[in-house]
């Protein structure tokens, strides 16, 4: 697989990576096989996995996985929620992150975090703060590089002045462009790269989900307004032009999403997740597949004129 470098001082990555949060959710495969499928993804090229504190019992999971590849991979983990679980509310207060790495190394069975994330900012504690407890870290060598998460263009310039930000990760996908406003032009001024999570719109990208689609019972899209029935089927022209170029270029709608991501900028590196093999192969085969000029001005003039309807996530 092609390789894209994080930042301009960062590792190089696959160009697509594997998001592990979903191997810990409902409807997760048993554990044999989720450790399988991590090790049919480094067979399949990806060289990036991410992962975080607050997705249950998912650094176990990859720590057990990894062993034997451990340090042919970038792994990234996540900071910034007490006791490492968002229901019990945001911390970023460097003794909780310095106490956070050390539980993500024991559980991730390894001495080096390649990428340290503040999983979100923290309104209460200065992100210079954050940056110097990382830092620290970083000087250490328990962390190789320091990354952030949902961050606006204020607190990435404020985080970056005082240790080089290695990678914004954020959602982006043809389904959410917010990126486009402002983000994706800081992060290029200033040399970081960036990580799109749900890079297939939570599974919409893909071509399987319509208005018609009913959820299974504990699946978090019951709750997003954007995946309301009335949503799904005002954003269905954008769902029925990605099948489209899909069918004439002869891959699959989920390759033209990761596709048209990759060539949105050298530095995006889309991370998506699934607990299925073939769909795993798919989304490793999106690095070799290249939109043409026409293609990727169609999708343009295309979505020029699509609104997309309904919020990420619940008020």
């Amino acid at each position: 697989m092609r390789s894209r470098q994080l930042g301009n001082g960062g590792p190089k990555v696959s160009a697509i990576g594997f998001g592990c949060m979903g191997l810990s959710f409902p409807n997760a495969p048993a554990k044999e096989q989720s450790i399988q499928l991590l090790h049919d993804a480094f067979d399949n090229g990806i060289t990036f996995f991410d992962t975080a504190q607050t997705y249950g019992n998912n650094e176990e999971l990859v720590g057990e996985a990894i062993g034997s590849f451990r340090k042919e991979i970038i792994l990234a983990t996540k900071f910034g929620f007490r006791e490492g679980n968002h229901q019990l509310g945001l911390d970023s207060r460097p003794e909780t992150i310095r106490a956070s790495a050390e539980t993500s190394l024991r559980k991730l069975r390894t001495d080096y975090i390649d990428l340290f994330y503040q999983h979100r900012v923290d309104p209460n504690v200065p992100i210079e703060d954050v940056a110097g407890a990382v830092e620290d870290l970083i000087r250490q060598g328990k962390v190789r590089h320091f990354g952030l998460s949902e961050a606006d263009e204020q607190t990435i310039r404020k985080a970056h002045a005082v240790l080089p930000v290695t990678a914004l990760q954020s959602e982006y996908s043809l389904f959410f462009r917010e990126p486009e406003t402002t983000i994706l032009q800081t992060v290029e001024e200033l040399g970081i790269g960036f990580v799109s999570f749900s890079p297939l719109g939570k599974g919409y990208l893909t071509g399987a989900i319509n208005a018609d689609t009913e959820f299974g019972q504990g699946d978090a899209r019951n709750i997003m307004p954007r995946f309301s029935k009335e949503n799904r089927r005002a954003n269905q022209a954008l769902v029925d032009l990605v099948i489209a170029i899909a069918l004439r270029k002869k891959v699959t709608p989920a390759q033209i999403a990761l596709s048209w991501l990759l060539a949105q900028k050298p530095f995006i590196v889309p991370i998506p997740g699934t607990s299925r093999l073939h769909r795993l192969q798919e989304n490793a085969g999106s690095a070799a597949i290249v939109l043409s000029h026409d293609e990727s001005d169609e999708i343009a003039a295309a979505l020029s004129t699509i609104s997309i309807s309904g919020e990420r996530y619940p008020a």
